[in-house]
């Protein structure tokens, strides 16, 4: 087999490629041993004796299929959790998870006048001093005390 490594570092200079990028046939490495001019080079690559590798990435097939697993909450038991319950979800983000849709469902029930603004007013702070733990605990205590009036149809 001859020593084709000065057509291989001609060849890469001309493909404007890597040496390890190029690939020459090996049928054909006899005859390209005689190759030492560039324009001989030039004519093996139009032939398509000598060619560029094309260069070869990083599969996301796997990644994209985990990202989409992750979506539906898969992969997210004990042993793949770092950090602790306030690291992965913050205090402050659990509040505001919390509040917003409780201050959205006592503003609903006040504009459609089933709960008074008094109160509106007096549910909003006991909401704001964390006294529910979601909407539907704050429904209950509604329905509890008797301030809630049914929408008329």
């Amino acid at each position: 087999m001859p020593d084709l490594s000065n057509q291989r570092r001609l060849a890469s200079e001309i493909l404007k490629c890597g040496e390890n990028r190029i690939w020459i046939d090996p049928a054909s490495q006899e005859e390209l041993a005689d190759a030492v001019t560039r324009s001989d080079i030039r004519s093996a690559i139009k032939s398509g004796v000598i060619r560029r590798h094309r260069i070869v990435g990083t599969s996301r097939v796997r990644a994209r299929r985990h990202a989409e697993e992750l979506a539906k909450g898969r992969h997210q038991g004990p042993g793949s959790r770092r950090g602790t319950p306030y690291a992965r979800v913050p205090r402050k983000e659990r509040w505001i998870r919390r509040i917003r849709p409780q201050r959205a469902l006592l503003r609903e029930l006040r504009e459609s006048s089933q709960i008074t603004r008094a109160v509106y007013r007096e549910f909003y702070r006991r909401a704001k001093g964390g006294m529910f733990r979601s909407r539907a605990h704050l429904l209950s205590n509604l329905r509890l005390a008797g301030a809630l009036k049914e929408a008329s149809p």
